[in-house]
């Protein structure tokens, strides 16, 4: 399996997702300016390309197109208890914000 090029850090972001249009709202457990591990109930198969909206605590929105890397569905009411319910995405192509998103995860690549 091929390792991260970066380093995960453990932050809780709201994002919105979907594959057409983001529709979904979740959380995300960790985050880096290459991928998203998105805590949700219902993730989508993986090779799904999303359509992703992070909010930033700044209110700054950050919009990118992802596919999913994995998925481990758990019933809704589990979600707290399972470990590490919901995808991992691999961002693949930022629409606007990736210089924000950067910023925030304190991350030097530009």
């Amino acid at each position: 399996m091929k390792e991260r090029s970066t380093t995960r850090k453990r932050k809780r972001l709201k994002v919105r997702f979907g594959v057409d249009y983001p529709k979904r709202v979740a959380f995300t457990g960790d985050a880096s300016e290459g991928g998203l591990y998105i805590i949700t109930g219902q993730p989508e198969r993986p090779g799904s390309k999303l359509l992703i909206e992070i909010n930033l605590p700044d209110e700054e929105q950050v919009i990118v197109y992802g596919r999913v890397r994995w998925a481990k569905k758990v019933p809704p009411n589990l979600i707290r208890l399972a470990n590490k319910a919901g995808m991992g995405v691999q961002l693949t192509q930022f629409e606007t914000g990736k210089q924000a998103l950067c910023d925030y995860l304190g991350t030097l690549r530009h």
